[in-house]
């Protein structure tokens, strides 16, 4: 059963692991650059494996501690998992003990894997999807890692290095919208947050832009079914 599962899996995460190795060494260079040993990134990237909130920190650490001011900024920058949460309630029912890694490891690309690939029949869908996101956080502490050692060695300017991490949204942005014949919710999504960006600013649109863009969905959903009902 395991070995199916992780044969399952590994395919799938194949396109990650590039994109997690290189992003992943991006993030261990810039920490090395900053003057942190190689254990920082990769217990970093071990324990809070969010990608985006991990370039964040690397300032965080070099500034004055703030609590509530961490905390405040590592909820907008990771609010969308609460709806990734939401979504995978379903998913995540009768995965018995595997739950709460499933839970703590999810990220966005284990996300998109988990929800939209449907295993073989004879496939255990606990087991995959365990194995998609053990695979998929092995990437990226391997990456982190690498990429702080290699700092040791290898020197350059890192200015502008945690843009990679847009990069990657862009792109998984374009392969679903590519992937998908229905457009509206990628629709849906730019305009909440051109609208939000426009209105909040910057620092503050993400979670009016998350809610905005439930409410046009719950809104859209009742009117799809109103549309069905005869």
């Amino acid at each position: 059963m395991k070995t199916k599962a992780f044969k399952a899996a590994l395919p799938h995460t194949i396109p990650i692991c590039i994109g997690f190795l290189f992003l992943g060494m991006s993030y261990g260079f810039l920490m090395r650059s900053k003057g942190f040993s190689f254990v920082y990134p990769m217990f970093m990237s071990l324990f809070i494996f969010a990608g985006s909130m991990e370039f964040v920190t690397v300032e965080l650490l070099l500034s004055a501690f703030h609590p509530l001011h961490a905390f405040f900024l590592a909820l907008m920058v990771n609010a969308r998992h609460l709806f990734y949460g939401i979504s995978m309630l379903e998913k995540y029912k009768n995965t018995g003990w595997k739950k709460p890694y499933l839970i703590y490891g999810m990220c966005d690309e284990s996300f998109t894997v988990n929800c939209t690939v449907t295993p073989p029949p004879d496939v255990d869908r606990g087991w995959f999807m365990l194995f998609v996101t053990l695979l998929n956080q092995m990437y990226w502490v391997a990456g982190a890692t690498m990429g702080a050692l290699l700092g040791y060695v290898i020197h350059f300017d890192t200015t502008g290095i945690e843009f990679v991490m847009t990069a990657l949204f862009v792109v998984m942005f374009f392969n679903q919208w590519e992937e998908s014949k229905d457009h509206r919710p990628a629709l849906i999504g730019l305009g909440c947050s051109l609208l939000c960006l426009l209105v909040f600013g910057s620092q503050g649109f993400i979670l009016p832009a998350m809610a905005l863009i439930i409410l046009c969905f719950s809104i859209g959903r009742r009117y799809h079914k109103k549309e069905e009902t005869p």
